[in-house]
């Protein structure tokens, strides 16, 4: 590939002609990309939206890795090893990230991004004066066959760990640190939406954590499943062109730039005509999207009202809730963390779909699934500060209606069932909703026991802790 800078083919129309084999493409003149990734900007306007950059960032982790395990194999001489490794570490960090024009919607391979990463490395290694040729040397011993579904893997192990887990520690240190808030307020529970026996908001709060904890464990045992990439394989899985030692010399590399283990898949095969690995993290992506559903739902219902709701909890004010009705104020950031959720489910589905299009020896929908991968793990990401910074951390609890919700539940009666039977009990039920009257008075009048007695047995705080009077 030409240096654009300095092409004796640039015309001052803004515009220089390079050449691949199929002949001849027009190049807008400063563009550090080539003849194939021109190609695919004018064969795929699909969408407008490319690939992430976190996703060109692991293809270059996996061209530096590349030109060093080819380097000391001694296929690649140290100049352009050098001049490799100093492009990708441009990208890695952020830079030319408009050099990337392709669209998410093109050949199923991949085929269109490698070389677009491949061209662009290309050209910043020849401004820096080396003769580095796409294919030749940034692409040596690989194949877009194996590079692309080893960046899902690459790119989304770093999203998982580095972005997401993280993400999801905070939301559970919040929730932590809000139960110890509340470990003595009671609340009505409910099943069915209807009133149940009490708990502690701290349980509550204690629940999602869990939940929010253990979908972080999913992820982080998807994440290692993801660790074993084939790279390697080249075009079928056979590892045509690649020398048999370049697969372990590659992984030593990718590990040591990226600070994580990955390993060689055994048979690179699987890695590239399936994408299981990918379909299983996208499961967990979805688990934890649901958890975070719940939460918000959890969280827009005690905080309905404020007249005729639940009114458990206030959520901070954020904005104003309506253009019409003023004073009006919307749970805006569980309702934000729900259409996330619903937005995730949706890339999920689109993934299994496309876990089913492994043909042969090759899965032909690899860049979709990488940007859905992506897509997921960054919304969940953003959700998780927003729900703790803006949500979790900053609501206060209704106190009174909580204690006085607590006061009037017949429910409470099904502490005297070991006492007085379930059928006595569900008669004093009965009538305590039925004249609206306090249960413990009910109770007193026809269950034979003592105030203090059924003032013990019906104790909403000791209800909370379980077990038998």
């Amino acid at each position: 590939m030409t240096n654009p800078s300095t092409s004796p083919t640039a015309t001052s129309s803004g515009y220089r002609v390079e050449k691949d084999s199929l002949g001849e493409v027009r190049v807008p003149k400063n563009a550090l990309w080539g003849a194939q990734t021109q190609r695919a900007v004018e064969n795929f306007p699909v969408s407008g939206q490319p690939l992430p950059p976190a996703f060109i960032q692991a293809v270059a982790h996996i061209k530096k890795a590349a030109a060093r395990a080819n380097a000391k194999l001694d296929l690649l001489d140290g100049a352009r090893k050098d001049a490799i490794v100093k492009a990708c570490d441009a990208l890695i960090a952020g830079e030319h990230g408009d050099q990337f024009p392709v669209d998410r919607y093109q050949t199923g391979s991949g085929t269109s991004t490698n070389m677009n990463v491949n061209e662009v490395i290309s050209a910043l290694a020849v401004k820096a004066g080396a003769e580095v040729h796409p294919n030749d040397h940034v692409n040596m011993s690989q194949s877009s066959n194996d590079v692309i579904p080893t960046a899902i893997h690459v790119s989304a192990v770093l999203a998982i760990e580095e972005r997401l887990r993280p993400a999801l520690a905070h939301l559970a240190e919040v929730l932590a640190n809000r139960e110890q808030e509340f470990e003595r307020q009671v609340k009505t529970g409910r099943t069915h939406l209807m009133d149940a026996m009490p708990v502690t908001v701290a349980q509550e709060l204690r629940t999602w954590r869990e939940q929010v904890v253990m979908a972080s464990e999913r992820l982080h045992d998807a994440a290692d499943g993801l660790l074993a990439v084939p790279q390697g394989g080249t075009a079928v899985g056979t590892g045509v062109n690649a020398s048999p030692e370049f697969a372990e010399a590659f992984v030593a590399e990718l590990s040591d730039d990226t600070g994580r283990a990955f390993r060689s898949l055994g048979h690179k095969f699987v890695g590239q005509s399936a994408i299981d690995g990918p379909v299983a993290a996208s499961a967990q992506l979805r688990g934890l999207a649901i958890v975070m559903t719940k939460i918000a739902n959890d969280l827009r219902w005690m905080n309905s009202g404020p007249i005729h709701g639940l009114a458990e909890i206030q959520l901070p004010a954020l904005q104003p809730g309506s253009s019409i009705m003023p004073g009006k104020v919307n749970p805006v950031i569980p309702e934000s963390v729900a259409m996330v959720g619903a937005q995730v489910l949706g890339l999920d589905s689109a993934i299994a779909i496309a876990g089913q299009s492994g043909n042969f020896q090759l899965n032909v929908m690899l860049p979709l699934v990488a940007g859905n991968l992506l897509d997921m793990t960054e919304l969940l990401t953003n959700s998780a500060r927003i729900l703790a910074d803006k949500a979790l951390s900053g609501f206060t609890v209704n106190a009174k209606n909580l204690d006085d919700g607590v006061g009037r539940n017949p429910v409470l009666v099904t502490a005297l069932n070991p006492e007085i039977g379930y059928s006595l009990a569900a008669d004093i039920a009965k009538e305590a909703y039925r004249t609206g009257r306090p249960i413990i008075d009910v109770a007193e009048e026809r269950s034979g026991l003592s105030r203090d007695r059924l003032e013990s047995l019906m104790d909403p705080l000791k209800l909370t802790k379980g077990g038998l009077a």
